[in-house]
């Protein structure tokens, strides 16, 4: 029973990304939105880190302890840090209660989305069902620090993400040593100080805020397209 026969390296990797989570809330509070969009990317960082580690570990998880503990730290980093963000900057949008609505419908979608992962995680290897819970930070944090955020539109999309993680839309898995190279090194720039460079700073989150729309919207458009013709009307 004791901690240490359950735990392993990887899910020190799962701590860390909980502990940017929760590093991204008290930043939030704190009023400083874009070091809090930062650790909710380096989160990102660290969740793809702790599957690579238990890999190449060959670590046995038996009773599915590593499982536990990344889908936890999941929902701090991709649940409540991308509702409180966009809740705290969100709260001067039009309609009462609408900011509040959408940023709790985030930490519902994400809380659904881990579980169903949890029951079905054996059943597709190649893709995900609906759509992945680091999309939240990796779009709204990318958002925020490119420049052109803007709440309304915030709003709008983090409902369309929220819904799409508990869809049965099938997303592809990022495979690939240059698939993650390139999303790494773009993550990773968006971190740099803000001091360095506008352009040097603004550039990777842009280009990285308009991969995640076209990977948010184009899966849905081909799946609905894919359905359309095995539906339509047989011309005869």
């Amino acid at each position: 029973m004791n901690i240490r026969s359950y735990t392993s390296i990887a899910d020190l990797v799962s701590i860390a990304n909980a502990s940017s989570g929760f590093l991204s809330i008290i930043m939030i509070t704190m009023g400083n939105f874009a070091l809090a969009a930062k650790f909710m990317l380096l989160a990102v960082i660290f969740n793809a880190m702790d599957g690579w580690v238990a890999r190449k570990l060959n670590r046995e998880d038996e009773v599915g302890f590593g499982k536990n503990i990344d889908s936890l730290s999941d929902i701090i980093s991709f649940g409540v840090a991308p509702g409180m963000l966009l809740y705290s900057t969100t709260m001067n949008f039009g309609i009462p209660y609408f900011g509040i609505i959408i940023s709790l419908l985030i930490v519902i979608c994400g809380i659904l989305r881990l579980s169903r992962f949890n029951v079905i995680t054996d059943l597709s290897d190649e893709k995900f069902i609906g759509l992945p819970i680091p999309s939240t930070a990796l779009i709204l944090g990318s958002f925020y620090l490119s420049g052109l955020y803007n709440s309304d539109l915030a709003l709008f999309i983090m409902m369309i993400v929220s819904l799409l993680m508990i869809s049965t839309i099938e997303y592809p898995k990022f495979r690939g040593i240059k698939t993650l190279v390139v999303g790494g090194i773009l993550i990773i720039t968006a971190l740099l100080p803000q001091s360095i460079s506008s352009i040097i700073a603004n550039f990777p989150t842009k280009l990285l805020f308009i991969l995640m729309l076209l990977y948010l919207l184009a899966i849905p458009i081909i799946d609905l397209y894919t359905r359309f013709l095995k539906s339509g009307p047989h011309v005869r």
